[in-house]
């Protein structure tokens, strides 16, 4: 086994007993038939069981309808998608040569993907309980840095709320750019704060979808800033990318 897939099981906090696992998680469908695609169907499952798990404890007073909408904002995409970079696995994902030269290793979903196929590799290879600690690893401190109220409010008011609390301007937003026929065009909107200088991007088959992914990935950067940057000292521009889960126009 590699050195750089080793230093992933230390991230992971698990080393496989059966190393063909991992390799097979971290295999597009480009490179061969032995790919993830089998692996992340089992690795879905796993994750949507921890979630589920951390939640409840978690979150002991919420209703099945919160903790339903709290999961869903941690397993969309743009989160499997920071949380695979994070990782480090956009460098080591087996993709074919047009794959690869295609900017496929910094796809979004095929990141998701492979996270969630490397969480089912880790089922397979030492049980369930395994798995949990792992997810729970990645996505506890994505919990523990929020409020319930983030979480099961939509992206815009909570982002909007989160401004007016600390005496900000309502942020702008704006259509950057569409893609694709019109029958199934896919929207960009850019959210900006201006007196923080961040600007996050998200995209959705509607304006509306689009705007509420820009304003959760401006959200969860505004949360990640230093308490002084949102006390008003000059920050530096940030600038992140969302996805919308793929739901029909609205």
């Amino acid at each position: 086994m590699t050195l750089e897939l080793q230093a992933l099981q230390q991230r992971l906090g698990h080393v496989f007993a059966q190393p063909a696992l991992l390799t097979r998680a971290l295999t597009h469908k480009s490179f061969g038939s032995d790919h993830y695609e089998r692996l992340e169907f089992l690795g879905d499952a796993v994750l949507g069981l921890c979630i589920s798990g951390l939640l409840y404890g978690r979150f002991d007073r919420s209703d099945e309808g919160d903790l339903t909408r709290i999961r869903a904002h941690l397993v969309r995409q743009d989160m499997l998608h920071r949380l695979a970079v994070q990782l480090g696995l956009p460098g080591l994902l087996r993709l074919s040569e047009g794959e690869a030269r295609g900017g496929g290793a910094q796809r979004p979903s095929i990141l998701a993907d492979a996270l969630e196929a490397v969480l089912g590799a880790i089922y397979l290879d030492a049980g369930f309980d395994r798995a949990r600690e792992v997810a729970d690893r990645l996505f506890a401190p994505l919990v523990d840095a929020s409020t319930l109220d983030v979480w099961t409010k939509d992206a815009k008011t909570a982002l909007q709320e989160w401004l007016q609390g600390r005496k900000l301007p309502v942020p702008v937003y704006r259509i950057d750019a569409t893609r694709g026929k019109a029958h199934e065009q896919v929207f960009v909107v850019v959210c900006e704060v201006a007196d923080l200088a961040v600007s996050a991007s998200g995209e959705g088959l509607s304006r509306r979808a689009a705007e509420q992914a820009a304003a959760a990935q401006a959200l969860s950067d505004l949360m990640a800033l230093p308490a002084e940057r949102t006390r008003g000292a000059r920050p530096v521009v940030v600038v992140r990318k969302a996805r919308t889960p793929r739901t029909g126009p609205e």
